[in-house]
């Protein structure tokens, strides 16, 4: 059927109808829960921390090197303290003398001060080879959390989601009869509503959304499903209970009358 053929009545059945599925359809994501932003936020995690262990790994690798190359320094200067000691023998004068005596103290200087580079840089390699080995624990942990949420995850989703997806089809189809001014409107109202309800039956002469009361002459209009009316208090679509398939019209049952029996005067 065109939507521009459809009537008000069945425009409205088939906003009731889409409600009823698209509910169907929050519910089965709701038994998901947080599990999908769960996941996503372990695998964000995950991420960070094995983006930290390469750089860890890398600022050891660094580390490793600048120590290496300390040593080195001090073999050198070890080296050129051996000739320069050797030079101080065969001086002519007290000049040159002087000169390779700065050059030795010199070196050894310098090997002090590497020495003293190759001791931090050993404590800062423990303290990171620590921290590699806690991250690397810590990191394993997370990946056994983020198997387990993905395993669950898939095993909900595995579930629901034939019936998902075939609701989805029913939901497509019920939007069909729909124009594309109420449909936009019923998204809206969706999407601003905390419990997802955009169309609501009358439940007790009140909203079904926001329980406030209806006036009776409101409702009256609403039971000739000749316009679409929206609740004044929360903006829903209020619809006929009868379009609830488990709608059970209410029966007053009527008290009995009473009988009153009047005793006859007793004669005199």
């Amino acid at each position: 059927m065109a939507k521009k053929d459809a009537s008000v009545e069945e425009k409205l059945k088939a906003l009731y109808e889409l409600q009823m599925i698209d509910s169907t359809i929050d519910k089965i994501r709701t038994v998901r829960g947080e599990l999908p932003l769960e996941v996503q936020d372990l695998e964000d995690e995950v991420a960070g921390l094995e983006k930290r262990m390469e750089n860890l790994t890398q600022e050891i690798e660094d580390l490793e090197t600048e120590i290496s190359n300390r040593k080195n320094s001090i073999t050198d200067a070890t080296n050129l303290i051996k000739k320069y000691e050797e030079q101080q023998d065969k001086v002519r004068n007290n000049r040159e003398f002087d000169a390779i005596t700065k050059e030795i103290e010199f070196q050894k200087l310098e090997i002090e001060l590497a020495e003293k580079k190759i001791k931090e840089g050993k404590f800062l390699l423990t303290a990171k080879q620590e921290k590699v080995e806690e991250s690397k624990e810590y990191l394993e942990g997370r990946k056994i959390d983020l198997d387990n949420k993905k395993k669950e995850l898939d095993e909900i989703t595995s579930e629901t989601q034939s019936e998902e997806e075939n609701l989805i089809k029913k939901s497509e189809k019920a939007a069909q009869v729909i124009e594309d001014r109420l449909l936009t409107a019923y998204q809206r109202i969706r999407t601003n509503a905390r419990n997802g309800l955009a169309v609501v039956t009358i439940q007790r002469d009140a909203c079904g959304g926001c329980f406030n009361k209806i006036p009776p002459q409101r409702q009256l209009d609403i039971k000739s499903h000749k316009k679409i009316l929206v609740c004044e208090h929360c903006g829903r679509i209020l619809v006929d209970s009868t379009f609830d398939p488990n709608y059970v019209e209410e029966q007053v049952e009527e008290k009995p009358k009473r009988r009153v029996t009047r005793k006859k005067k007793a004669e005199a």
